[in-house]
């Protein structure tokens, strides 16, 4: 990943550039009576945060149409976009530059999403087999019965009562330790960074908490749209609920665990269902796996009569595609909901997880929608 050398930029220089057109945006802002503009990383930070704000919040995107976000790289106007925003919602690790211009800039205005959500090391909750691993992997997946008893009712307990301490978010802490996260592991923050798995939003329950995080902020930032945003908020999280015992649901009866996927994105969403997650490569999706992980992943499908090797819309199909073409499965997409095509314009958070629900079904059996 390059890194940017705008930092060194002066700030001056750069809100100079936008001045003009931050002027006008605010203008227009406050003659349609939004109350807050928001800055999001990336697009299902984005989406919840407009979902929740609804017309009382403008919302910024700084990843692109057919961006990846992992790799995002903030020009001058994009820092100017952050410093002149009310708030700038991101999840520390999975935008390295972005993190760096929060600290630099915004530290006293940014909500950090990972502070509030359950987040894992990769590999931690789901199995990744390693590359000595596919000989004695017993196919038991670590006792999944498919009975998914996740009992989540502490997820919508959440009493709205965080105590935001947006000066450096002291005692966000407090909300993972207390709840205790039926998941059955704890919060590992203080990891290598590297190793945390960022994909958490995959996880219909623990994208809630991400939400609820996001209403607390608003209210906060704006106590007049309390009552709206609590009120977002509930209908929001109740879509999630339905959408998550859909899952539970269709994939209740499914005849395998495994699913292969481009690059390791998918852990949270594994963990929830009772899953095998199989990534050829880690969780960078533009990182090449290497020759013997190529090969340890084909004898895995080969072995264990996998059908579907999933890929990405906004990466290179091409490692699912050998691989594919040399074990006989076929392809489809696993869409990790990172950011939309140009070309996308009508899908959601919501309508893409229903597809990849489906893809799931048709890979591994299941109740067919």
């Amino acid at each position: 990943m390059r890194r940017s050398t705008f930092f060194a930029l002066p700030l001056a220089g750069a809100l100079a550039a936008s001045a003009l057109s931050a002027c006008a945006t605010d203008e227009e802002a406050d003659a349609e009576g939004v109350e807050l503009d928001i800055t999001a990383a990336f697009y299902p930070l984005a989406f919840a945060a407009e979902s929740i704000g609804g017309d009382r919040v403008s919302v910024t995107n700084l990843t692109p149409p057919g961006g990846e976000p992992h790799d995002v790289e903030l020009s001058p106007q994009d820092l100017a976009t952050i410093v002149n925003s009310d708030y700038v919602v991101y999840l520390e690790g999975m935008q390295p530059e972005l993190d760096a211009a929060v600290a630099e800039h915004t530290p006293e205005t940014a909500l950090n999403v990972a502070d509030f959500v359950d987040m894992v090391r990769l590999g931690d909750d789901t199995t990744i087999i390693d590359e000595d691993d596919d000989e004695h992997h017993d196919h038991d997946h670590d006792g999944h019965d498919h009975d998914h008893d996740h009992d989540h009712d502490h997820d919508h307990d959440h009493d709205h009562d965080h105590d935001h301490d947006h000066d450096g978010h002291d005692d966000h802490d407090d909300h993972g330790e207390e709840e205790e996260d039926d998941h059955g592991h704890d919060h590992h923050h203080e990891a290598d960074p590297d190793s945390i798995d960022p994909h958490v939003w995959l996880d219909p329950i623990r994208y809630q908490d991400i939400a609820t995080a996001i209403a607390d902020t608003f209210a906060e930032l704006d106590p007049a749209g309390a009552d709206e945003y609590e009120s977002n908020l509930a209908q929001f999280n109740e879509q999630l609920d339905d959408l998550h015992e859909e899952f539970e649901t269709r994939l209740a009866d499914r005849v395998s665990d495994d699913i292969v996927t481009s690059h390791a994105a998918f852990g949270y969403l594994a963990q929830r269902y009772g899953l095998n997650q199989i990534a050829i490569s880690g969780l960078s999706p533009e990182a090449e796996p290497s020759s013997g992980r190529m090969a340890t992943v084909t004898n895995y499908v080969n072995d264990n009569n996998i059908t579907t090797i999933f890929y990405e819309t906004l990466v290179s199909p091409d490692i699912s595609e050998t691989i594919a073409a040399e074990t006989g499965a076929q392809t489809a997409v696993l869409d990790p909901l990172e950011g939309f095509s140009a070309d996308e314009d009508d899908a959601d958070y919501f309508s893409v997880m229903h597809d990849n629900l489906d893809e799931l079904v048709k890979a591994l059996g299941g109740e067919q929608g």
